[in-house]
C-alpha cells in the first residue's frame, strides 16, 4: 500500500517520513502549503495541493490533525475524489462520536475508515514506535498493517468504531493523573531542597517509576518545556473525556476536573503551546 498523510504537525511529518523510510509513502498535503514542500522534497514524494488530489493518489491515507471538526473537514474534502476500496486511518485524538461521523461519511463512497489513535509522543512519531489503538473493521486493520508497521511499534484492535478512541481516553486520563503526581512531588522535593537530579535517578528504578519522570523530570527541573505533548491539546482531550463521562453520569472524575483548571491557569499565562510538563511551573509556586 502507497500511503498519503494529511497534516503534517509535529506527529504527521514524522509519521511521513517513516512511511518514506520504508518506501511507502506516495504524497504528503498541509494547510501551509510550503511545509508540505519542504517534506515532499525531502522525501521524494508529491506535496498536493489538496486533500482531495492526495485522496485520488493513495490507497491508505493517513489523517494526523488536531480537533474534531479538522478530521471531519478533511473527511469531507476527501470523499469525492477517493477510489473505492481505500483505507482511512485517523490517527487525531478526537471524540469517539466524531470517528463514528466519520465512518459514516465514508461509507457512502465504500472506503473504510478506522479511528487510530496513537500514544508515544513526538519520541515515539520520531522513533516509529508509537502505541495505536483500533477501532473499526479489523480485517481492514490487517490490509493495512503492513503499511502501519512503519510508523507504529504497537498496534492493538481494540473493537468496533470509536473504541480506538475510547482507549486513547483512558491513556488521556491516565497521563493527567501521572502528570500531576510527578510534577506535584517533584515540586515537594524541589521545596525540601533534595539533589532532585539524584531523586530522579532512584526514584525512576523503584516503584514509583514511570516513562514521565524518566524523559521529562530533569527538563522540567531545568525549566526546559519543549513540547512533546502541548499542553493546550491534552487540556483539549481531556475535555472530549469529559465530554464523554457527561454521557454516561452526572458525576465529574477528580483528576480530569483538577488537570482542565490547571491547564486553563497556565494557558491563560501563555504556556499552551508548552509541554505538559509545564504543570511544574504551577505546582512550583504553591509550595513557595
Amino acid at each position: 500500500m502507497k500511503a498519503g498523510v494529511i497534516g503534517l504537525g509535529a506527529m504527521g511529518a514524522h509519521m511521513a517520513r517513516n512511511f518514506a523510510k520504508h518506501n511507502k509513502l506516495q504524497a504528503v498535503y498541509n494547510r501551509t502549503a510550503s511545509k508540505a514542500q519542504t517534506l515532499a522534497d525531502a522525501c521524494n514524494v508529491t506535496a498536493c495541493e489538496t486533500a482531495a488530489e492526495l485522496a485520488s493518489q493513495c490507497d491508505l491515507i493517513v489523517i494526523c490533525v488536531s480537533r474534531d471538526k479538522d478530521v471531519l473537514e478533511m473527511v469531507n474534502a476527501i470523499k469525492s475524489a477517493i477510489a473505492a476500496g481505500t483505507i482511512v486511518i485517523d490517527t487525531s485524538t478526537v471524540s469517539a462520536d466524531t470517528a463514528k461521523q466519520a465512518k459514516s461519511i465514508l461509507s457512502e463512497v465504500n472506503v473504510s475508515f478506522l479511528d487510530c489513535p496513537v500514544s508515544g509522543g513526538v519520541e515515539g512519531a520520531k522513533n516509529g514506535t508509537l502505541a495505536m489503538m483500533v477501532g473499526g473493521d479489523e480485517t481492514e486493520l490487517e490490509r493495512a498493517r503492513a503499511a502501519l508497521n512503519s510508523i507504529a511499534g504497537n498496534i492493538v484492535y481494540i473493537g468496533p468504531c470509536g473504541s480506538g478512541q475510547a482507549t486513547k481516553a483512558v491513556n488521556q486520563i491516565m497521563a493527567a493523573g501521572i502528570n500531576q503526581a510527578v510534577t506535584e512531588a517533584l515540586a515537594f522535593g524541589k521545596a525540601m531542597k533534595l539533589p532532585m537530579d539524584k531523586v530522579v535517578d532512584i526514584v525512576s528504578t523503584g516503584a514509583a517509576g514511570n516513562w514521565f519522570l524518566s524523559h521529562r523530570g530533569k527538563t522540567m527541573l531545568a525549566d526546559k518545556y519543549e513540547p512533546g505533548f502541548k499542553l493546550a491539546l491534552h487540556h483539549k482531550d481531556l475535555s472530549i473525556c469529559r465530554e464523554m463521562i457527561n454521557g454516561l453520569t452526572e458525576n465529574n472524575l477528580p483528576t480530569v476536573e483538577m488537570t482542565l483548571i490547571h491547564y486553563q491557569r497556565l494557558m491563560d499565562q501563555g504556556y499552551g503551546d508548552e509541554d505538559i510538563s509545564a504543570l511544574f511551573r504551577l505546582k512550583q509556586t504553591i509550595l513557595e
